[in-house]
């Protein structure tokens, strides 16, 4: 089998896979917690200003989700075609949420009427809400395992995937999100809104918190198999120890005010519970609550040798790219936000 550095091509593209999704969640992410929060904030202009922190960068992020789910079908399209087909409602209903969450930040503001204003914000924090927790419930059935037999085919019901552990990291998913967003809107905002975030921030931190120890708790009594790397190898506890650290070392950024550090820390923290899930799936991919043997991995879910290696080599010359722009965005509007005529 080729190989690169001594990894061989699926690992490589399993590695490519989750670094583009992990972007999505850190970038994607503080956009759909600010709009959770978006009913949270009573005025007018309050609302504009939130939604004008995220307006120039919004759709960029989103690109990060275009290009992963096609590295996914690409690489491992067995894995794809099982997993749209296991939690197909769950997808087609993040699908509707990001539709109308675009739709909503772009019309809210075409009419002056104060129903179609409000009309619009409640679709635009609604449609926040149900992606984040949609892409928690993803990631809980993942890990948690579906009913894929032989042929990688489901053979489950379509309701599967609304079981209380996906639920529970569905929820958990939502309040780190809201947690990253409050940060976000903390370093863009100034005045009484930014004193109202900052109160929001606070109440975020204790909410993910508190889900984030229910979780791990409920991970490591009924789904113990999910330690074993971890257990087998001691060298890897450092990811959960980096994990703690990073987001332990939020609120302690939050208190003193230091709110880009903080939002890097956030960011660290999204980072490492990611790569903790890749360790503790790895090489499956989607366990099967059926048998073993019909668990979807990393190796039985490839491309060609030669269509992976291709795709390396696009992915070395456009990954800069992605990122030179992403920069050159961010860069663009640093700092606070302020309202003209041509905001939203």
């Amino acid at each position: 089998m080729a190989t690169i550095l001594g990894i061989d091509y699926p690992t490589l593209w399993f590695l490519v896979v989750g670094a583009l999704f992990s972007g999505y969640a850190i970038l994607d992410g503080f956009d759909l917690g600010a709009g959770a929060w978006h009913l949270f904030l009573k005025k007018e202009e309050s609302r504009r200003i939130a939604l004008n922190a995220v307006g120039p960068v919004w759709d960029g992020n989103e690109v990060w989700l275009v290009i992963g789910g096609g590295a996914l079908f690409a690489g491992f399209p067995i894995l794809y075609a099982s997993m749209f087909s296991a939690m197909y409602i769950p997808f087609m209903l993040f699908l509707f949420a990001l539709i109308f969450r675009a739709v909503s930040i772009e019309f809210r503001s075409k009419e002056q009427m104060k129903w179609w204003r409000k009309t619009w914000d409640i679709s635009y924090s609604v449609s926040s809400i149900l992606m984040a927790l949609l892409l928690g419930v993803v990631v809980g059935n993942i890990l948690q395992g579906v009913a894929i037999g032989p042929d990688f085919e489901f053979q489950g019901h379509w309701t599967v995937f609304l079981n209380p552990y996906a639920i529970l990291v569905g929820i958990t998913t939502l309040a780190l999100f809201m947690m990253h967003g409050a940060i976000y809107l903390a370093m863009k905002t100034e005045g009484k809104l930014f004193e109202r975030v900052n109160n929001l921030l606070k109440k975020s931190i204790i909410f993910f918190v508190a889900t984030y120890s229910i979780v791990t708790l409920y991970t490591l009594i009924y789904l113990p198999h999910l330690s074993d790397d971890l257990t087998e190898n001691a060298a890897l506890l450092i990811v959960p120890l980096l994990a703690f650290l990073s987001i332990a070392n939020v609120p302690r950024l939050v208190s003193k005010r230091k709110y880009v550090h903080a939002f890097l820390f956030s960011a660290l923290s999204m980072s490492f519970l990611l790569i903790l899930v890749a360790i503790e799936l790895y090489p499956v991919m989607i366990f099967s609550t059926i048998a073993p043997e019909y668990s979807i991995t990393v190796y039985n879910a490839a491309s060609s040798e030669k269509s992976l290696g291709i795709m390396l080599l696009m992915t070395v010359i456009g990954a800069p790219l992605v990122i030179t722009y992403t920069v050159f965005v961010y860069k663009t509007f640093w700092g606070k936000v302020k309202m003209d005529e041509t905001s939203y």
